[in-house]
């Protein structure tokens, strides 16, 4: 949903009532994590960053994702403010896009990944989201200590003015993308 100025809590949490308990809006829940295949007829995207190497570094992208840092280290705001990892938290983001137009995007954790060397979750979109699909945010620690920040997506436009400027739709993502992945960077560093 595109809005004009700066929504209040208020107004966020409004957002997220109405759409506690609704269906996602796509089908392939959990195919960013269960599966290589993205489903076909949906924009993908795969992002990685290394954010660092040991157990501290894995320990503090864990709790960048737990936080929310790759929504918040890139000025989004998440409602409700500490938002469980678990499956079926429903969250609402405000993304500030250019000058007075916000996005407001809701979604709902679809799968955890708890392990001993990976962590994150997915989530799929809501009735109240531009677009329709999932993304996966997971941090995964390599046998030589190495931790890297994996991102994958899947979507297509929903709303009206996302179809008309896929292009530009498209671009947004990806430098949401890459804002997660600096966010998460930042949070480790």
């Amino acid at each position: 949903m595109f809005v004009l100025g700066r929504p209040s809590d208020d107004k966020l949490a409004q957002v997220l009532d109405r759409v506690r308990g609704t269906p996602l809006t796509y089908g392939e829940v959990g195919a960013t994590v269960d599966t290589e295949a993205l489903p076909p007829g949906y924009h993908h995207v795969r992002a990685t960053r290394v954010l660092g190497s040991g157990d501290a570094a894995f320990a503090a992208a864990c709790d960048g994702i737990r936080t929310w840092q790759l929504h918040r280290g890139q000025g989004f705001r998440v409602v409700p403010a500490d938002p469980p990892i678990e499956v079926g938290t429903e969250v609402v983001t405000d993304v500030p896009l250019a000058g007075p137009v916000h996005v407001l995007a809701a979604c709902r954790v679809v799968r955890v990944v708890d392990e001993p060397d990976r962590f994150g979750f997915a989530y799929g979109t809501l009735r109240v989201h531009p677009a329709s699909g999932e993304e996966a945010f997971v941090v995964e620690r390599a046998p030589s200590g190495e931790v890297e920040a994996v991102i994958v997506a899947f979507s297509r436009p929903r709303h009206p003015l996302m179809r008309l400027g896929a292009p530009i739709a498209r671009r947004q993502q990806e430098m949401a993308t890459l804002g997660y992945l600096d966010a998460l960077k930042q949070h480790v560093s």
